[in-house]
């Protein structure tokens, strides 16, 4: 009787083998892999070992580990939230629920990213990092790929371009002509010379393929060409709107204002500054109220994009002084 195998059982050995000869393979050799596979574990499937091997600090001084760990962490949370972007982009539904339901999937991760913040801010030895710091050299969490990819899924480039030149270019523009503008570069070039750091020359060099490829890819498609192309009932979707603006704030706002917090704690000084690790220009690159990107502009009002971040930053500076 225990030889009898129950109907539930047999019907989906069935299905098992409807499948695989759907698809030209043997059911009994997928079997036989299973009967010699090992058991999976959560240390195995998520790669514990590896990832945890994966903080390697440059110097002796404990709170480095916390620096490395930090930053792998937040390209985690970058990682879901452009596979998040990826799947609006592809999306042919054109509903505001699907839309709405990706914005705030992302909206929670930069979330946390954002409250995290604090383990930058308060939870590092100032002077052990003023010292660790340069052994760094001249690598920057300018060069975090990630981070301008989220920027180029959401929105057009000509949205991302200098603001004091942005009025020149428009979406006709070629986007490698687009692209040479970008307002973060002008965080890591010499005003007087025009010369590129290093840090900024290095990121060019093994990232600009992919970042133009991607570009190219949603030219006609970022998560703003899709908003506009939904149908008029589905743009005007408080929830969608809420949400999408809510995004905007939370990159373009709130995530560099914890950054500036930050810049603030371990670089300002009474005298003068300590430059950044990529000898960007932080003072002038990090406040939202200088660059004035959006990336859903129509969804804002002229009076609060002219003072996007400004009291904010205004406290921020004066405090500080």
């Amino acid at each position: 009787m225990n030889d009898i195998i129950k109907p539930e059982i047999a019907e989906k050995i069935k299905q098992l083998e409807k499948k695989f000869q759907n698809s030209g393979q043997d059911l009994g050799s997928y079997l036989d892999g299973l009967l010699h596979d090992r058991y999976l574990t959560y240390w195995d499937y998520i790669h514990l070992d590896t990832l945890l091997s994966l903080q390697i600090p440059k110097t002796h001084f404990p709170d480095e580990e916390i620096f490395i760990t930090y930053h792998q962490i937040t390209e985690l949370y970058f990682k879901l939230i452009i596979h998040e972007l990826k799947q609006i982009v592809d999306d042919k539904l054109q509903t505001a629920e699907f839309f709405t339901t990706k914005i705030h999937r992302i909206n929670r991760y930069f979330k946390v990213l954002i409250n995290s913040f604090d383990v930058m801010i308060k939870g590092m030895d100032k002077e052990q990092f003023l010292k660790y710091r340069m052994s760094l050299l001249p690598a920057s969490g300018f060069q975090s790929v990630q981070f301008r990819l989220i920027e180029i899924y959401s929105t057009p480039l000509v949205n991302l371009v200098n603001t004091k030149e942005r009025e020149l270019f428009s979406e006709n523009k070629s986007l490698e002509d687009i692209f040479e503008h970008l307002y973060w570069k002008s965080g890591a070039t010499d005003k007087e010379t025009g010369e590129k750091t290093l840090t900024l020359k290095q990121f060019e060099y093994r990232y600009t393929p992919r970042m133009m490829r991607i570009a190219h890819q949603v030219k006609s498609s970022t998560i703003y060409h899709k908003y506009l192309e939904l149908p008029e009932k589905e743009q005007n979707n408080v929830h969608l709107i809420e949400a999408l603006r809510t995004f905007d704030t939370n990159v373009n706002i709130n995530w560099l204002l914890m950054h500036m917090g930050a810049a603030f704690r371990y670089l300002n000084k009474e005298k003068g500054e300590v430059l950044a690790t990529g000898g960007t220009n932080w003072k002038k690159f990090l406040p939202p109220s200088f660059q004035k990107i959006q990336f859903f502009p129509t969804l804002w009002s002229v009076e609060e994009k002219e003072n996007w971040g400004q009291q904010w930053v205004t406290h921020q500076f004066n405090t500080t002084k």
